[in-house]
């Protein structure tokens, strides 16, 4: 007797990340790979404050089963949190903005459904829409936005698409970030071509200089799904997301998620709900910015040192957690990866952040969980192999 997978399972597949998280765990690799939060940024002692309050006051209901939708105080909060009118009815608490991905997908995509997206786009998200088996049809930018002509072009071909999906702030894996001419140029050309959008904004609070623009789902929430999550905030082990959908939608998104998991855990919702009361966010996160920013400048001064003469390129993020580089011509960013790894460092080749055309010499590297010194030496390590691998032409 055999097992007959569906023909959804033969779309899934493993994430390169997680893969290339495995070498890491060897002892002397410094990682550049994970887009793993700093385990210094937890704020372990307001969580221990908040378990015992919640145990003390409300023990039996945070271990006891909950709502489909989220704990009521938490959906009030996340929708005070956002920077435009939210109804909490339409908020629906997530396990990891990672869920909000899958319900989207369950609820708005079908075999041979098209899907827009950015290329590069979240690696995570394309697992997400995968198994529902949609056509990707990745849409060309650059460190301003989408390219409209090429998102006109792509909404001409074929059936009209399902959604787009953006991440306009300090994106994975670029770094990079919409500007606001980008936003409501995009926005006017989405409304033009009955174009919908689902915004991914996980990075958004982690701004080094100025905020980011407003979001899109600000100005066109009727047409836009917004996720969120506290994984970058708070911490990632909550795994606590949300979503934010038009009326017409929620009701099948909630229904998805009841079929998925029935709730997002109780305990978790009232302990992130009992952290935000006083204002906490608005306090620890500034902290996070500053350690982010100082690590982001640490690994800019150590590329311009360590990459003199070798013609690798890379840009400087206004936040978030990921520096998006490219190596020299005639190289693949996947083959310099074990040379990498034989010299002490890891990053994640680019090419799977592509849903279209893949440029094989890009490379994403996260400066947020290695201390001053290992961004030192790592990036000495990969300017050796990239030294040791590059064509000799380019060396």
């Amino acid at each position: 007797m055999s097992w007959t997978l569906a023909q959804r399972a033969h779309s899934m597949n493993p994430s390169v990340i997680r893969e290339i998280l495995k070498i890491t765990e060897r002892p002397g690799i410094i990682s550049f790979a994970g887009g793993l939060p700093s385990p210094q940024t937890f704020p372990v002692d307001a969580f221990a404050q908040a378990c015992a309050r919640v145990l003390r006051d409300d023990g039996p209901a945070a271990l006891q089963y909950g709502a489909s939708e989220g704990l009521a105080l938490l959906r009030e909060q996340v929708a005070a949190m956002l920077p435009w009118p939210v109804d909490p009815a339409q908020v629906l608490i997530t396990t990891g903005s990672q869920q909000g991905l899958d319900l989207v997908a369950k609820v708005l995509i079908d075999p041979g459904s098209r899907v827009l997206v950015e290329n590069p786009t979240y690696l995570g998200a394309l697992q997400a829409f995968a198994p529902m088996q949609p056509h990707f049809d990745a849409v060309a930018g650059d460190d301003d936005g989408v390219d409209l002509s090429a998102l006109r072009a792509a909404a001409a071909r074929g059936e009209p698409a399902r959604f787009m999906y953006l991440l306009p702030n300090f994106q994975n894996p670029t770094g990079r970030t919409m500007s606001e001419s980008a936003r409501v140029a995009l926005l006017d050309t989405a409304d033009a071509i009955g174009l919908p959008l689902v915004e991914d904004n996980p990075y958004g609070e982690l701004w080094f200089d100025a905020p980011p623009p407003a979001p899109l789902s600000s100005r066109r929430p009727a047409s836009c799904i917004y996720l969120g999550s506290f994984s970058k905030v708070l911490s990632p082990g909550l795994r606590l997301g949300f979503l934010v959908a038009p009326p017409e939608l929620y009701p099948k998104l909630l229904q998805a998620k009841q079929a998925a998991d029935l709730h997002t855990p109780s305990f978790n919702q009232r302990m992130v709900a009992e952290v935000l009361r006083d204002g906490f966010l608005e306090r620890h996160v500034p902290t996070i910015r500053a350690l982010y920013r100082a690590q982001r400048d640490a690994m800019l001064d150590a590329l311009t040192r360590e990459m003199r003469g070798l013609d690798v390129q890379w840009n400087r993020p206004a936040g978030g957690m990921f520096l998006w580089a490219r190596l020299p011509a005639g190289m693949d960013a996947a083959t310099l990866l074990p040379h990498a790894v034989e010299r002490g460092v890891a990053f994640v080749p680019g090419a799977p952040f592509h849903a279209g055309h893949a440029d094989p010499r890009t490379l994403r590297l996260s400066f947020v969980t290695a201390t001053r010194e290992q961004i030192d030496q790592g990036i000495a390590r990969l300017a050796a192999a990239v030294r040791a691998c590059a064509p000799r032409a380019a060396a």
